[in-house]
């Protein structure tokens, strides 16, 4: 059985922007799929479009930065959205050029989404950043430092980015454990990194829309998804959020830098930007936007 298939079938039987009210302080197809190059029209960073899989949504766009590096970093970079279908990959075209434009690798991938779509979204996420390895290599002409991956969402992205950041961490026979691309590190903007208490404290209709349940309902789906359950992690994470975010509150960062800090885990922390609201990292113009952008770019091209 492939990974592809193992993953969706353990997700399916173990078992954003996003409202919230949170008022509380404190055959694996990136194994086997090849598919012809696409290129595809775009500013400095020459995106080339690329499938992971066999699904209409598993596609990318992978920027490569115009210089003569053999050895790129390179980023995950995951949209949010509420996992509904009406946002796509577009979401970071912006922001992908830029990092590119910082001689760094950007792989903006696109997924499956939509209501109670969770199992299939956690699969394709999966498996896009395990194509780094495959197609995407190819592509980049093996340019890319595979020990150098870092992975980086905004709001339902960020629940995303941070679970791929952390699914090596799960048990062995858990969805998506064992990759073979481990992200070195991981910046989440406005992330739901605390899915529990989003539904809950939060109020949050996308969350339990996209799980099909309140935690009480489908327990052992959330416990998947939920980033926060996995701890302590590992490898440096930073999580950035606007305190006048009135989609997703500031205390899911608050509360997971908290708890992860409390776990032990190696280097996680918090930036909250003051009057910063959830779309202000989706605007070139804005503070939010710029310190996204050199979190990114600065942790990419200081790996080890």
């Amino acid at each position: 059985m492939n990974r592809r298939h193992f993953l969706s079938g353990v997700l399916a039987v173990a078992l954003v922007g996003c409202t919230s009210t949170d008022t509380e302080s404190s055959p694996s197809t990136a194994e086997t799929y090849s598919a012809a190059l696409q290129p595809v029209s775009g500013s400095v960073g020459n995106p080339i479009r690329l499938k992971y899989g066999y699904e209409p949504d598993n596609i990318g766009d992978l920027y490569l930065p115009d210089n003569n590096a053999t050895s790129l970093p390179v980023v995950v970079m995951i949209h949010g959205g509420g996992w509904q279908e009406n946002l796509n990959l577009s979401y970071f075209q912006k922001m992908s050029t830029a990092i590119a434009n910082e001689g760094i690798a950007v792989w903006n991938v696109e997924y499956r989404r939509g209501p109670n779509n969770w199992a299939n979204t956690l699969t394709d996420v999966d498996d896009a950043t395990e194509a780094l390895a495959t197609v995407v290599q190819d592509a980049a002409g093996g340019r890319l430092d595979l020990d150098r991956v870092h992975v980086a969402g905004h709001s339902a992205g960020g629940q995303l980015a941070a679970w791929v950041a952390a699914r090596h961490l799960m048990p062995v026979d858990a969805p998506g454990a064992e990759p073979k691309i481990k992200p070195r590190s991981a910046t989440i903007m406005a992330g739901v990194l605390d899915m529990k208490r989003a539904a809950t404290l939060g109020r949050d209709k996308f969350v339990p829309e996209f799980l099909g349940g309140m935690p009480n309902q489908v327990p052992g789906r959330y416990k998947i998804a939920s980033p926060i359950e996995y701890l302590p992690l590992d490898i440096p994470l930073t999580a950035l959020h606007g305190d006048a975010d009135q989609t997703v509150s500031v205390n899911q960062s608050r509360a997971y830098v908290a708890a992860a800090t409390e776990a032990g885990s190696t280097d996680t922390e918090l930036v909250v930007l003051h009057g910063a609201g959830h779309g202000a990292f989706l605007d070139p113009k804005d503070l939010a936007w710029a310190t996204a952008l050199s979190t990114i770019s600065g942790r990419a091209q200081t790996l080890l």
